[in-house]
């Protein structure tokens, strides 16, 4: 599937180079290098110009389907929560478990699996993280009995591990392979990977793992669901080893030129620790970490607890809540892309994450009052809303950190990212559980409303330091976007 490169550049096939797009195949750099090519020494761009790839779309494609690999695996128990208590004969509390178990075990691996980018690159990374999927997901077909519950925590912790290897990639897969007018969009789809796979999360487990009275016909439809996740994740591991490639012949734009004439650069490299260093001084990064821990947070805890919020109203609606769940995510998927058009049409970072931010808050006002309505139709209007907004929230906040921070690798930031996601996950998981089970779910979903609105004002404070698209115009001035 590589295709060799022709040094010139006249000798490429139309499978490599595309020169049919108006601005996205072929991108001319300017006369002039911006300050990215500046800080890695003056390099002068290529005659032919920068150009992309069309297999990028393949590599595009199969780290989503293999994001969602994983991420199908994190709300797998706790949407069918009481029907896993009661064939496992545990606690809620433990099924809540294999839901934070994803959030915790990220938090302290986060630095570790952003050097592990930085050093390794994209292919070996990927593949280190669908092994783990594949033998996670193996481990829980020898775990259907109601006495081996544990051995179905030990499969779902090594694909918690694995995710490490997953949600830092979307921001430098687009980096490395799509052009500056394709970026935003191409990490839009990357997160869309990991919003499809929590859609199947969702929507999956309800119909295959039906509420039976018979213990038998329980175990025997997990070990169907169990089998079919093995499944699957073997087949992406194949086609991860033969097709997933490292990175493209050549740069696709002048600022991911002069990243990576600053990883190959002995004298000018920046060493992960200090690169880590620069990113946590950088004050409007500080703020982006906060707000988009808090927003993600509020999204984790009511994906985690929705079982059994619309239960209280609903009884017997298991399906409904993974398909409200389903709703959720599919309005997220939709609201990412759009993100990500708008992004890559106005490059109005601090504009766009200010404005879904504060619609994602008020979405949060809308799905907490409508619970009651006794129409389950009006959950699930209001619930799509939500997470138009709240999951279309991701890719800006990656693009924005992307954009706050560079040159530092965009693995780092996305994984400072996500780390920070992830204990506020934990947070807010624990924190709805106990009001959900001692105020109930209004006083719950009030203080998450909250939550979201100082988010907000975190975000209107937060300042628009656009560096990589600095990193494109002429340095002669004429900073900014036309």
């Amino acid at each position: 599937m590589d295709l060799k490169h022709s040094a010139g550049g006249a000798g490429e096939n139309s499978e490599t180079f595309i020169a049919t797009s108006k601005s996205t195949d072929m991108i001319t750099p300017k006369e002039k290098e911006g300050k990215g090519l500046k800080a890695a020494g003056g390099h002068n761009p290529p005659a032919e110009g920068y150009k992309v790839y069309a297999r990028r779309w393949a590599v595009l494609i199969l780290f989503v389907f293999y994001s969602s690999s994983n991420a199908m695996q994190w709300i797998q128990y706790t949407i069918i929560n009481n029907i896993i208590t009661r064939y496992y004969g545990i606690s809620d509390k433990w099924v809540d478990w294999t839901s934070m178990i994803y959030m915790i075990l990220y938090i302290p691996l986060i630095f570790p699996g952003s050097w592990f980018l930085d050093k390794v690159g994209l292919r070996i990374t990927a593949l280190v993280g669908i092994v783990g999927t594949c033998v996670g997901a193996w481990i829980k077909v020898f775990s259907v009995d109601p006495s081996l519950f544990y051995v179905s925590f030990i499969g779902q912790s090594i694909v918690a591990l694995a995710q490490v290897c997953i949600l830092s990639l979307p921001a430098r897969l687009a980096a490395v392979w799509f052009g500056p007018d394709q970026v935003s969009s191409a990490t839009s789809v990357g997160v869309f990977g990991n919003q499809l796979g929590v859609a199947v999360g969702f929507v999956l487990p309800p119909m295959l793992v039906p509420n039976s009275p018979d213990l038998e016909t329980v175990g025997s439809d997990l070990q169907m669901m169990f089998y079919l996740v093995a499944g699957l994740t073997s087949i992406l591991l194949v086609l991860m080893v033969i097709f997933f490639q490292d990175k493209p012949p050549t740069p696709p734009s002048a600022a991911q030129e002069a990243a990576q004439l600053l990883e190959s650069s002995g004298a000018e490299q920046v060493s992960f620790m200090q690169s880590l260093k620069n990113l946590m001084t950088n004050r409007n990064f500080i703020f982006l970490l906060l707000s988009y821990g808090i927003n993600v947070g509020v999204f984790y805890a009511i994906s985690t607890l929705l079982n059994p919020v619309v239960l209280k109203y609903y009884p017997g609606h298991e399906v409904d809540a993974g398909r409200i769940g389903l709703s959720i995510v599919l309005a997220g998927m939709l609201g990412s892309v759009v993100s990500g058009i708008v992004l890559d049409k106005t490059h109005k970072f601090k504009e766009t994450t200010l404005a879904v931010y504060a619609l994602s808050m008020v979405g949060m006002w809308i799905f907490t009052f409508t619970l009651d309505t006794g129409h389950i139709a009006v959950v699930y209007l209001t619930a799509s809303l939500l997470g138009f907004f709240m999951t279309g929230y991701l890719p800006v906040g990656f693009e924005f950190g992307a954009e706050l921070t560079f040159p530092e690798p965009e693995g780092t930031s996305s994984g400072l990212l996500n780390a920070s996601a992830q204990t506020f996950g934990i947070c807010f998981t624990l924190f709805y559980s106990e009001l959900f089970t001692t105020f109930g779910d209004i006083a719950a979903n009030i203080t998450m409303a909250v939550m979201l609105i100082v988010g907000t004002i975190i975000t209107a404070i937060t300042q628009s330091d656009l560096r990589r698209q600095n990193a494109q115009v002429p340095a002669s001035g004429q900073a900014g976007n036309p």
